[in-house]
């Protein structure tokens, strides 16, 4: 077929056939159709969205794109959980080995970041030796023997969604609900999960921007599971100011080990929030509050830090960086950013100022072929709420160069507003729909 007619349909206001999706997949898993036509079929779908019924067959042509994992023969339930991503998003770096601890056999497939929003993928790159290469025999054998298993897109793992998730963030066409639901759905499906937790991110620090625009896709994310047989369970939460007190992929991971290890606040009431979601949905607890409970108690025990332990020596790792969190690679030069106003409260934290800082320092991607700095990022000295008095720490900044860390440390300064009255700490949760 002469993709040119598929495209043209797109783009003159028609729909794609199953068949048409089916060449679109296949001719992108198989670099048969040049990256321009799919960078204009991208945009095309971006000004024309995909109804439904397309995005569900987009969906599935993607899955299909190359191998899938089959998980029969290992303990029940199968879950997966993703977050459509967010400034300072670490969230499964915690919750995998928590809900594995919890009993749950838990075989994910993470992405790289996009835009702003960092990915697992990135973020597990910094560990020494860490391997994202697993193929589906290998990710179903540790599953097997510890409970969990993660890998990154494999060239045999929904390779259509690979090619046009890089191509998605190179043409300004993230923000589109029917790709972002297919590129999400696709990996699930292909990991054989068959219980779903979508984390749908909204605010300045997300691709959904508002309350409203989260609701549509979750809806569109429950419609379009519903139609490929999987079972989904839906939470919305705030990524108006930065998940937790780190953003950059190392500094993450060590943010991550801090919450396993025992340390509370924000990012830990929501990692135990969505846990819960997942064990109701998955028949381990009968409600959420019952989930949110046992979730807890298993965080507080220190068996979900052992567990990711065993998870990060089972992929590869070569130091054991819940002991050594400074083996983590680390940037050469930091920069404070001081508060030099008079004493009131943080009103707000800007995430996209923060999360676009910590890419043009080289914390994430520009372009596909863009390569990350592991170690540079910022760390958060406050949250929204915190009181503040002149020659507060606001946050730090961590670069490659000095020239870098001062400049960074100029921007970051303009994500922070302040009152002069209290300010009242809100939760990241926000709902399960």
């Amino acid at each position: 077929m002469d993709f040119r007619s598929i495209l043209e349909a797109r783009r003159d206001g028609g729909r794609n056939s199953l068949d048409d999706l089916r060449v679109l997949a296949d001719g992108a898993a198989k670099e048969l159709i040049p990256d321009y036509q799919l960078s204009a079929w991208l945009m095309a779908a971006y000004l024309n969205p995909l109804d439904a019924d397309e995005t569900a067959w987009l969906t599935m042509a993607m899955a299909e794109s190359g191998d899938r994992v089959d998980l029969t023969g290992l303990p029940k339930p199968w879950v997966d959980k993703h977050s459509t991503g967010g400034v300072g998003d670490k969230t499964s770096i915690v919750l995998i080995p928590l809900l594995a601890a919890c009993g749950l056999t838990v075989v994910k497939m993470s992405g790289r970041g996009l835009g702003i929003t960092g990915g697992t993928v990135d973020k597990l790159s910094s560990i020494p030796g860490f391997r994202l290469d697993l193929t589906p025999d290998e990710l179903k054998d540790q599953a097997q023997r510890i409970g969990l298993a993660l890998t990154g897109q494999t060239p045999n793992l929904a390779p259509a969604d690979k090619v046009l998730y890089a191509l998605r963030d190179a043409t300004a066409t993230v923000g589109s609900i029917p790709l972002i639901v297919s590129s999400i759905l696709s990996k699930k499906l292909a990991g054989g999960a068959e219980t779903v937790v979508l984390d749908v991110k909204c605010g300045r620090g997300a691709f959904m921007p508002t309350l409203d625009r989260a609701r549509l896709l979750a809806a569109s994310l429950s419609t379009t599971g519903a139609k490929c047989g999987l079972k989904t369970r839906i939470a919305i939460s705030d990524m108006n100011q930065p998940l937790g007190r780190s953003v950059g992929n190392a500094l993450e991971v060590r943010e991550a080990i801090r919450v396993l290890q025992g340390e509370q606040g924000r990012f830990t009431n929501l990692c135990i929030e969505l846990a819960g979601l997942v064990l109701e949905a998955s028949g381990l607890a009968p409600d959420q509050v019952s989930g949110r409970e046992v979730a807890a108690r298993t965080l507080e025990s220190g068996l979900a830090a052992l567990k990711a332990r065993e998870w990060f020596a089972a992929q590869g790792a070569t130091i054991d960086v819940l002991a050594f969190p400074d083996a983590l690679p680390r940037a050469k030069f930091s920069q404070s950013v001081l508060f030099d106003g008079p004493s009131g409260w943080v009103q707000t934290i800007d995430a996209e100022t923060i999360g676009k800082t910590v890419v043009a320092i080289g914390g994430g991607r520009r372009t596909k072929t863009d390569s990350i700095l592991l170690g540079v990022g910022l760390e958060l000295d406050v949250e929204v709420g915190s009181p503040v008095a002149r020659g507060s720490v606001l946050c730090t900044v961590h670069a490659e160069s000095e020239q870098e860390a001062v400049w960074a440390a100029q921007q970051a300064r303009g994500a922070f507003t302040l009152s002069e009255t209290p300010i009242q700490p809100f939760d990241a949760f926000i709902e399960a729909v």
